[in-house]
Protein backbone atom coordinates (compact mmCIF):
# COMPACT_ATOMS: atom_id res chain seq x y z
CA UNK A 1 0.00 0.00 0.00
CA UNK A 2 1.16 3.21 -0.63
CA UNK A 3 0.01 6.56 1.51
CA UNK A 4 0.04 9.73 -0.16
CA UNK A 5 -0.56 13.24 1.44
CA UNK A 6 -1.07 15.97 -0.43
CA UNK A 7 -0.72 19.70 1.20
CA UNK A 8 -4.25 21.04 0.82
CA UNK A 9 -6.45 24.39 0.94
CA UNK A 10 -9.71 23.88 0.42
CA UNK A 11 -10.51 21.47 -2.45
CA UNK A 12 -7.08 22.39 -4.34
CA UNK A 13 -3.81 21.73 -3.78
CA UNK A 14 -1.59 24.09 -1.62
CA UNK A 15 1.01 26.12 -3.62
CA UNK A 16 2.51 27.15 -0.32
CA UNK A 17 2.76 23.90 1.57
CA UNK A 18 4.70 25.29 4.42
CA UNK A 19 1.49 26.97 5.13
CA UNK A 20 -1.44 24.62 4.37
CA UNK A 21 -4.29 23.95 6.10
CA UNK A 22 -3.07 19.98 6.28
CA UNK A 23 -2.72 17.04 4.78
CA UNK A 24 -5.18 15.17 2.95
CA UNK A 25 -3.73 11.78 3.41
CA UNK A 26 -5.03 8.83 0.58
CA UNK A 27 -3.96 4.88 0.88
CA UNK A 28 -3.85 3.85 -2.39
CA UNK A 29 -3.59 -0.28 -2.74
CA UNK A 30 -3.75 -1.87 -6.67
CA UNK A 31 -4.65 2.12 -7.89
CA UNK A 32 -7.70 2.29 -6.25
CA UNK A 33 -8.15 5.23 -3.63
CA UNK A 34 -9.05 2.74 -0.31
CA UNK A 35 -9.40 5.52 2.45
CA UNK A 36 -9.03 9.04 2.83
CA UNK A 37 -8.38 10.84 5.72
CA UNK A 38 -7.51 14.38 6.75
CA UNK A 39 -4.64 15.36 8.80
CA UNK A 40 -4.57 18.89 10.20
CA UNK A 41 -1.31 20.66 10.23
CA UNK A 42 0.85 20.36 13.51
CA UNK A 43 1.87 24.43 12.50
CA UNK A 44 4.94 24.91 11.13
CA UNK A 45 8.37 24.53 12.88
CA UNK A 46 11.21 23.77 10.37
CA UNK A 47 11.76 20.09 9.78
CA UNK A 48 8.59 18.94 11.57
CA UNK A 49 6.62 18.05 9.14
CA UNK A 50 8.47 15.64 7.31
CA UNK A 51 8.57 13.58 10.66
CA UNK A 52 5.11 14.11 11.38
CA UNK A 53 4.17 12.57 7.93
CA UNK A 54 6.41 10.14 8.43
CA UNK A 55 5.13 9.12 11.80
CA UNK A 56 1.81 8.40 9.74
CA UNK A 57 3.18 6.44 7.67
CA UNK A 58 2.79 8.11 4.04
CA UNK A 59 5.61 7.64 1.57
CA UNK A 60 5.12 10.35 -1.14
CA UNK A 61 4.33 14.73 -0.44
CA UNK A 62 2.66 16.41 -3.12
CA UNK A 63 2.80 19.74 -3.00
CA UNK A 64 2.61 23.29 -5.16
CA UNK A 65 6.03 24.14 -3.72
CA UNK A 66 8.53 23.49 -1.27
CA UNK A 67 11.98 24.52 -0.71
CA UNK A 68 14.99 22.44 -1.19
CA UNK A 69 15.90 21.93 2.37
CA UNK A 70 12.07 20.53 3.09
CA UNK A 71 12.70 18.19 0.34
CA UNK A 72 15.88 17.14 1.31
CA UNK A 73 14.31 16.16 4.96
CA UNK A 74 11.31 14.96 3.59
CA UNK A 75 13.88 12.30 1.36
CA UNK A 76 15.86 11.89 4.31
CA UNK A 77 12.85 10.34 6.47
CA UNK A 78 11.67 8.19 3.41
CA UNK A 79 9.11 10.59 1.64
CA UNK A 80 9.01 10.84 -2.08
CA UNK A 81 8.08 14.96 -2.93
CA UNK A 82 6.62 15.62 -6.15
CA UNK A 83 6.24 19.88 -6.17
CA UNK A 84 4.42 21.97 -8.93
CA UNK A 85 1.22 20.26 -8.44
CA UNK A 86 -1.93 22.33 -8.78
CA UNK A 87 -5.55 21.95 -9.02
CA UNK A 88 -8.38 19.81 -7.70
CA UNK A 89 -7.12 17.39 -5.22
CA UNK A 90 -8.91 14.38 -6.42
CA UNK A 91 -7.81 15.20 -10.22
CA UNK A 92 -4.23 15.23 -8.78
CA UNK A 93 -4.45 12.25 -6.88
CA UNK A 94 -6.04 10.27 -9.79
CA UNK A 95 -3.19 11.87 -12.10
CA UNK A 96 -0.79 9.99 -9.33
CA UNK A 97 -2.53 6.53 -9.70
CA UNK A 98 -2.35 6.55 -13.53
CA UNK A 99 1.01 7.89 -13.70
CA UNK A 100 0.50 11.08 -14.97
CA UNK A 101 1.82 13.03 -12.61
CA UNK A 102 5.70 13.80 -12.07
CA UNK A 103 7.61 16.62 -9.81
CA UNK A 104 8.36 19.68 -11.81
CA UNK A 105 11.71 19.17 -9.10
CA UNK A 106 11.16 23.14 -8.94
CA UNK A 107 12.32 24.49 -5.63
CA UNK A 108 11.46 27.78 -4.02
CA UNK A 109 14.61 29.67 -3.63
CA UNK A 110 12.77 33.10 -2.04
CA UNK A 111 10.75 33.21 1.59
CA UNK A 112 9.01 36.59 2.04
CA UNK A 113 7.10 36.31 -1.01
CA UNK A 114 3.34 34.81 -0.66
CA UNK A 115 3.58 33.02 -4.43
CA UNK A 116 4.11 29.31 -4.64
CA UNK A 117 6.57 29.47 -2.09
CA UNK A 118 7.04 26.31 -0.34
CA UNK A 119 8.41 26.67 3.07
CA UNK A 120 8.65 29.73 5.38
Amino acid sequence: MIKVAVAKEGNQVSGHFGHCAGFEVFDIENNRIMERTFLPSPGHTPGALPVFLAQHNVNTIIAGGMGARAQELFNDNGISVIVGATGLIETVVTDFISGNIKSSGSVCQEHGHAGSCGEH
